[in-house]
């Protein structure tokens, strides 16, 4: 089972917004193998990240993953290095074909097309998170939404 993580790059989490992401993977994961697609950009994937952490320490079968999209020196050290003990694994996409300035539309792409459960944080109708809540919608993935967003 995978479970990917969108949301905007200005989120302010709260402990409620923790509560719902812990019952939401209680509810769908359980104590089941699953895999967590992390972007590692931006407080909500920050906010995810931690999340993730605190449901792996009482869920030993989950996997923290980071979904790069560049393979880059600086990115390989910026986003790895600084976090590497925060992720079980690190993997890129198959994405290097792709033109460079979409490699985080396409990385966002692929981690839907593996997930079985998306949690989304979106308010409004522009942006990243945006445009990978329409498309898991189009992917008919089942989608937890955080907030009240409605179309």
């Amino acid at each position: 089972m995978t479970v990917t993580f969108f949301g905007h790059a200005d989120f302010l989490g709260t402990e409620e917004y923790e509560q719902k992401i812990l019952a939401f993977l209680e509810k769908k994961v359980g104590d089941e193998l699953a895999d967590m697609y992390l972007g590692g950009y931006g407080n909500f994937d920050a906010f995810a990240h931690a999340c993730c952490e605190k449901y792996k320490k009482t869920h030993p079968k989950i996997s923290l993953i980071f979904v790069t999209p560049y393979l880059t020196s600086s990115c390989l050290h910026d986003r790895l290095h600084n976090r590497q003990k925060g992720y079980d694994f690190v993997i890129y996409p198959e994405i290097e074909n792709k033109p460079k300035r979409y490699a985080i539309t396409y990385r966002n792409q692929y981690m839907i097309d593996k997930a079985d459960y998306l949690v989304c944080y979106v308010l409004h109708s522009w942006g990243g998170a945006y445009a990978a809540y329409k498309y898991a919608k189009r992917k008919g993935r089942e989608i937890y939404k955080l907030a009240d967003f409605e179309e």
